[in-house]
């Protein structure tokens, strides 16, 4: 790849991220790449500069919470209602290995959850975040690392797995796909399986994470997204892809909205290679049809 052009070596690098997927022993350091903590032209000096910016930054913005944080205990409702909310997500999370190892910590992931609420006024907090963060957490050692690489991930896929931004833009497209691929399957969830969609919006909200067997998977498919291809909007072409997993039997069974969504969340210990290849086999079959002008704007 030093043979490369910037802009070709870029291509490139997300491109085998994309196909081949990150080993566990560089995954840490890469992710710092993917989501832009890091330029991918940056010489090591740059990249040491860089991250202790962000400590430092990410040290004044805790500063800022802590002398704030009376006056929004005082005059924002929300800011209790949601620290209480986080607390309660936090609790229920098991912080533990099959070993009883801890696995995180609760308060520095409260402490990374509130300021992200108080400073990130674009992704208000939302259930999943907590489990998101954790995932972070789990990959990197610390907390301003963590910090920025869940604002970067979620800037990277243009908000797509928060509710007041990009989830509902999500559905509509999906069902817009469906009915573009599968007019027979379209009809019947239009019909009787009506609001079945638009219920899948945990899918997004949690970007997957419940539906896979290991972390490992859940980051293969982040990984993905990240990179942007094959297409904008990839985590569509996911949705789609596991609605075809439950499609024969929904069609048999003639099967209303609650049972559709029941199969739906017995979808669970998938291998995320198989489902990445099935949704580039959708995005494959796409591309070769005359795509009305919403998709193609959406995904293109």
């Amino acid at each position: 790849m030093t043979t490369l052009s910037p802009e070709n070596s870029l291509s490139a690098r997300q491109s085998a991220s994309f196909i081949l997927g990150l080993h566990p022993f560089v995954r840490t350091e890469a992710w710092k790449f993917l989501t832009g903590y890091f330029s991918w032209q940056s010489s090591q000096d740059e990249r040491l500069t860089v991250d202790s910016m962000r400590r430092k930054n990410y040290k004044a913005l805790c500063q800022m919470y802590e002398k704030i944080q009376p006056l929004l205990e005082n005059l924002h409702r929300n800011f209790i209602e949601t620290r209480n909310n986080i607390a309660r997500d936090i609790q229920k999370l098991y912080d533990k290995d099959p070993l009883g190892n801890v696995l995180i910590d609760k308060k520095r992931l409260e402490k990374i959850l509130l300021l992200s609420y108080v400073c990130n006024t674009q992704a208000e907090y939302q259930q999943g975040f907590h489990e998101m963060v954790m995932l972070f957490q789990l990959m990197v050692e610390h907390d301003h690392e963590t910090f920025w690489l869940f604002q970067f991930f979620l800037q990277k896929t243009e908000h797509s797995c928060v509710i007041n931004i990009g989830v509902g833009k999500n559905l509509d497209m999906l069902s817009t796909l469906i009915t573009f691929l599968d007019p027979m399957f379209a009809e019947h969830l239009k019909g009787k399986g009506a609001g079945a969609v638009q219920s899948l919006f945990p899918w997004f909200c949690f970007c997957f994470q419940r539906a896979f067997k290991s972390f490992d998977d859940v980051w293969r498919l982040w990984e993905v997204l990240l990179t942007g291809k094959p297409c904008r909007n990839f985590q569509v072409l996911v949705a789609y892809s596991m609605l075809q997993m439950v499609r024969e039997q929904v069609l048999q069974e003639s099967m209303g909205g609650d049972d559709i969504l029941l199969a739906c969340n017995n979808l669970i210990d998938l291998d995320a290679d198989e489902l990445i290849s099935a949704a580039c086999v959708v995005y494959a079959e796409l591309i070769q049809k005359d795509v009305p002008q919403t998709l193609k704007d959406f995904f293109l």
